[in-house]
């Protein structure tokens, strides 16, 4: 079969186009025909080194795929469109190829969507997911502010965040503000103005650019109020005044979605379908790319590319 891999860790350039065997499936893992994988910042890590986990050479790349069922067992059905979004890392082979043997507890039936749009939106949608479900544990009503809503994660945020029943806000270009208000922002801020200058207060942050200081959010923040991590700033320090935190109660939550349990990313999945199929979360601008052109679509990403890369397999 056809696959994109790597035989060492390293730069984009280690990526291969070549043919690998079928996976052989074991017990409990169902083949799935691969039609597209969608490319992510973590992908380049794990590929680079940086993101280090278990791996077997030649490693397959990628962790998001959607597809169809090859065989019958473990419940699914021939031809089943079904996705997963948990592979590539911690020992599990990645799901750049044309067939990938996926644990069916980790493999998801897709409903009746576009694949590519359902692809390109699973690794953003399922970190927005677990972090207001089950990092931030958000209860209705309460006020959230969302900085750098315009991005991938940041509008999974804001349009998840509003089905929920928050009060949303969020910072960006303003250029986004039309689409962010049509997702559920009740506020936009332009992001060249100092977080300090919005008047409100707030129950839950999540600075999805990296650019804002921490102690500038926790200022922000009501008594029992959180902060979201799930980037940093280049320089990787903080200064914050301690005291206030925590004689307020608030509290700085990191999050990755590597590390999600198996009942996050089901819990998400489940969620993530209900919405799918009422045509929500798949909004995204896609760059679709040939597999043979792997390569390319990474060193896009290392690029900081807007549009969401998805790679045909099929």
């Amino acid at each position: 079969m056809k696959a994109a891999f790597i035989k060492q860790t390293g730069s984009f350039k280690e990526i291969q186009i070549g043919d690998l065997p079928i996976p052989k499936t074991k017990a409990d893992e169902v083949l799935v025909r691969v039609i597209a994988v969608s490319v992510n910042y973590v992908d380049t890590f794990v590929r680079g080194g940086g993101f280090k986990t278990e791996m077997k050479f030649p490693f397959v790349i990628g962790r998001d795929a959607v597809g169809e069922v090859v065989d019958t067992n473990n419940g699914f059905v021939k031809g089943q469109l079904v996705w997963t979004n948990s592979m590539g890392y911690d020992g599990r082979t990645g799901t750049t190829s044309e067939f990938v043997a996926i644990p069916k507890d980790r493999l998801f039936v897709a409903p009746k969507v576009d694949p590519i749009k359902l692809v390109a939106s699973v690794h953003s949608s399922a970190t927005a997911a677990i972090i207001l479900r089950d990092i931030f544990q958000i209860n209705k009503g309460k006020k959230i502010l969302i900085e750098g809503g315009a991005g991938h994660v940041g509008r999974k945020l804001v349009e998840l965040a509003n089905l929920a029943g928050l009060v949303v806000s969020t910072t960006s270009n303003q250029k986004d503000f039309a689409k962010l208000a049509q997702l559920g922002s009740k506020n936009c801020f332009d992001y060249q103005q100092s977080t300090a200058k919005i008047a409100d207060k707030f129950d839950y942050i999540i600075d999805t650019s990296g650019k804002v200081s921490l102690q500038t959010n926790l200022d922000k923040l009501n008594l029992f109020g959180q902060i979201g991590l799930i980037t940093a700033p280049k320089d990787n320090n903080f200064n914050f005044n301690v005291r206030q935190m925590y004689t307020q109660s608030q509290s700085i939550k990191g999050f990755v979605i590597s590390h999600a349990s198996l009942s996050q990313i089901q819990t998400s999945a489940k969620l993530l379908n209900q919405y799918f199929a009422q045509g929500k979360l798949l909004d995204e601008e896609i760059l679709s790319l040939p597999i043979t052109q792997a390569q390319h679509a990474h060193e896009l990403m290392e690029q900081h590319v807007k549009a969401k890369l998805v790679l045909t397999v099929n």
